[in-house]
């Protein structure tokens, strides 16, 4: 079995009743709350400031944004640089929890770069690592864009490439391949060099490197950057998280910054606490799940509202359209029809059900251009139909949950949930693809009868979750029922 389908897919082929998608309700709340998480830092409370009004900003870094039209920092954004810029900024671990859209990526890439840019030595010192590799790759394009103004090196190990094409990728060794050294030879050539500054990577890969590749060395990180952590912390990964933790300890660094200090009079300046950022919208309180991080003296920053768990994006219009099982698919139909000329993203429950809601939209013509968009998709296949999303060339991404955690595709107009998520957590990652960077968004969700009461329960966990009902004109209904109806009996043949 493939990476892809190691790392992407494994959940989608969990019956739903096995998957660990959320805590129930009843295990949640018997969880004791983690002191530390009981006064959170409020994002709300800092505002959003021009670049040039962000105190010791490099100003090569704000030429760099402001060339990719980014002319303020977003509250989040503030609350994280003013908790990691400075002599003492490396000194707690962070916890950010934040909304989807609120632009937790630059919070922490920002910050890294900065601390990063006085660096004279090229050693790799930033570590982000990400549950898949669409995400991965976004992220490097996010460095990938500033990085190179402070003068910084930014590398990519998700498993696209053979292991050794991708090691001679990030360090550099004499004479031979990076991964075919052996530790004698390493020894006999001397010194090995880092090609990279900062490395984002899948958890697969990671270990990969880790284990196999001569010359790659956590030794001189500084910062361990852990994104959407709820996920990363669900699954194994081959037990990358102690792997990555063990070896960050064994190669020099200290658990504790009081002794941050002795390290660096003892070496000069290679050892550093690592710290650290673990980030999410939905990020767990499980105290068993916090501790496998080590975190050190940590801090959240959150924006949720005390008495909800999650929040949703400020601008986001929620609406339900109730209908019966066996006009489902039309209604979805008439309201992608209602949207035409707007980039959407239609969410379904499986992978299987995106194969057959793909066919159906494919069945009925060039009205609904559409491509497919899961973990089952070989990985050149999954970024051609996401490239093409992207430009504009087809208005409809249906997908599966796949497609939920942090991907932003900008001009993402609308969210549909054709089927509706189990569970609340789910539900918030959907529609965070969405009315993200404080644009207007909107999110439609299709329920059957005998669904609107679990629905209802869901969102009692959300802050800010008020919908509204949605009706579909009757004539269009009636207008496209035959085509369906032809259609639907194709598919079915």
């Amino acid at each position: 079995m493939g990476k892809r389908t190691r790392e992407e897919a494994e959940e989608q082929h969990r019956p739903p009743s096995l998957k660990p998608e959320e805590e129930s309700s009843a295990v949640r709340t018997s969880l004791p709350a983690l002191p530390w998480m009981r006064k959170p830092l409020d994002i709300d409370s800092f505002p959003t400031l021009p670049l040039h009004q962000v105190a010791c900003l490099d100003a090569r870094l704000i030429s760099a944004l402001e060339k990719v039209g980014i002319e303020a920092l977003f509250p989040v954004q503030i609350a994280v640089w003013q908790q990691t810029i400075g002599p003492c900024g490396s000194e707690r671990d962070l916890c950010i929890c934040s909304p989807t859209g609120s632009g937790k990526t630059l919070a922490y890439a920002l910050p890294i770069m900065q601390m990063l840019s006085t660096r004279v030595v090229k050693k790799l010192r930033a570590l982000v690592v990400l549950p898949t590799r669409d995400l991965a790759i976004q992220v490097k394009g996010v460095f990938d864009v500033i990085a190179p103004a402070v003068g910084l090196s930014v590398g990519l190990a998700i498993g696209q490439t053979q292991i050794a094409s991708e090691a001679a990728e990030l360090v550099e060794l004499p004479r031979k391949c990076a991964h075919s050294f052996s530790k004698s030879e390493v020894e006999l050539v001397g010194s090995i060099n880092s090609l990279v500054d900062i490395l984002v990577a899948t958890p697969g890969r990671l270990m990969d490197h880790i284990t196999s590749t001569h010359g790659f060395t956590l030794e001189h990180l500084r910062y361990l950057v852990i994104d959407e952590s709820d996920r990363l912390l669900r699954q194994a990964y081959q037990d990358w998280l102690p792997h990555t933790l063990d070896r960050i300890f064994a190669e020099g660094q200290s658990e504790q910054p009081l002794l941050k200090g002795l390290q660096r009079g003892f070496d000069g300046a290679n050892h550093y606490r690592a710290m650290k950022m673990v980030l999410s919208a939905t990020l767990t309180r499980d105290p068993a799940k916090i501790s496998q991080i080590k975190l050190c003296f940590p801090l959240l920053i959150s924006a949720s509202a005390e008495e909800k768990r999650y929040q949703l994006p400020e601008q986001l219009q929620s609406y339900k359209l109730v209908t019966d099982a066996d006009k489902k698919p039309l209604h979805l139909i008439a309201l992608l029809q209602m949207l035409k000329g707007e980039k959407t993203i239609v969410f379904t429950a499986s992978v299987t059900s995106t194969h057959r809601l793909y066919l159906l939209l494919q069945c009925f013509g060039t009205r609904i251009k559409s491509v497919e968009y899961s973990s089952l998709q070989h990985q050149q296949n999954r970024s051609k139909a996401l490239a093409a999303f992207r430009r504009g060339d087809v208005e409809v991404l249906v997908a599966s949950d796949a497609m939920t955690r942090g991907m932003d595709v900008e001009g993402v107009m609308n969210v549909i949930n054709y089927d509706v998520p189990v569970y609340a957590k789910t539900y918030v990652h959907r529609v965070g693809r969405t009315a993200r960077a404080g644009k207007a968004g909107s999110s439609y969700t299709l329920l059957r009868r005998e669904e609107v009461r679990h629905f209802k329960e869901m969102l009692q966990k959300v802050d800010n979750s008020k919908y509204k009902r949605f009706k579909l004109p009757a004539p269009m209904l009636d207008e496209l029922f035959p085509l369906y109806i032809e259609d639907y009996f194709i598919l079915e043949a």
